[in-house]
């Protein structure tokens, strides 16, 4: 696995297909950093998203063939990949790569379904993207040019950080530690808030003890360059209340069993969803 990362002034017209929370999130970084003007394909897009010299349209058949995107970017459900994919092939010119962050769908099942041999790149962001401190892990496929894959670094670099695998086998456990990653955290924080108030705490102050927790934990654990087991141990006193609460957490049938128990369900499932 390695990291890459390019800076760009500049960004070539894109075709976006899916302006949802992702979508949007990705389409706002590149306006960011100076997109040229695109297509945005979504029949309910964000408000807002679309700049003035954007065209936002319903569906992929009202796109103009005279419309020569740099790259199309899939931001759609894994669902909704067969009406999308046959409607691709009209619009892609010679050069031009497809860029996917559907779940589940492998870069050769998209190649295939769109037709010829179209570059894809395969890719999993997750949602921190919204605020620019996402995680992206993406896999080349075949026929991928270095600058074709420099292009789709950039455009995901425009909302965190990038990094790249070789193995395409290996997006299934990206998916299930990054790319649900944060719904696991965000049920840390669920549990915390009920846990304290039926501990007596009212339910304001338990909801804001938290979430800052939890935000607070993860800002430090990105600021430091420790390991978070030292970051753990760090806060555990010998006999306090950290470790009489890790001796529940961290038994045989805590938290390392269920975490690794939901790693390996997530992967399944996305192994299942990959065509």
């Amino acid at each position: 696995m390695r990291r890459r990362g390019v800076t760009a002034s500049s960004l070539p017209p894109l075709l976006l297909v899916g302006a949802g929370r992702m979508g949007g999130a990705l389409f706002s970084g590149w306006a960011r950093r100076g997109l040229a003007p695109s297509i945005l394909v979504d029949p309910n897009p964000a408000a807002g998203l679309a700049r003035d010299d954007d065209i936002v349209l319903p569906s992929l058949m009202a796109v103009p063939t005279s419309f020569a995107p740099a790259a199309a970017i899939l931001a759609v459900k894994p669902q909704m990949a067969a009406a999308v994919l046959a409607g691709l092939g009209r619009i892609l010119q010679p050069g031009a790569v497809v860029l996917s962050i559907m779940a589940g769908r492998s870069a050769g099942g998209i190649a295939a379904a769109i037709g010829g041999g179209v570059p894809v790149v395969r890719a999993m962001p997750n949602t921190p993207a919204a605020i620019g401190r996402g995680i992206t892990v993406a896999f080349a496929g075949p026929g991928v040019t270095d600058a074709q894959r420099t292009l789709c670094d950039t455009l995901l670099a425009a909302v965190g950080d990038v990094a790249w695998v070789d193995d395409e086998a290996l997006m299934d456990p990206v998916t299930a530690v990054s790319g649900s990653g944060p719904a696991y955290v965000f049920l840390l924080a669920e549990l915390l808030e009920q846990a304290g108030a039926e501990a007596g705490l009212p339910p304001d102050l338990s909801r804001l003890l938290a979430r800052k927790t939890v935000s607070g934990a993860g800002a430090l654990l990105a600021a430091s360059a420790e390991d978070a087991a030292d970051l753990r141990r760090a806060v555990t006193s010998p006999g306090g209340t950290t470790e009489a609460a890790l001796a529940v957490l961290m038994a045989d049938d805590g938290w390392p069993k269920a975490v690794r128990a939901a790693i390996k369900a997530a992967s399944q499932r996305a192994a299942a969803l990959a065509t």
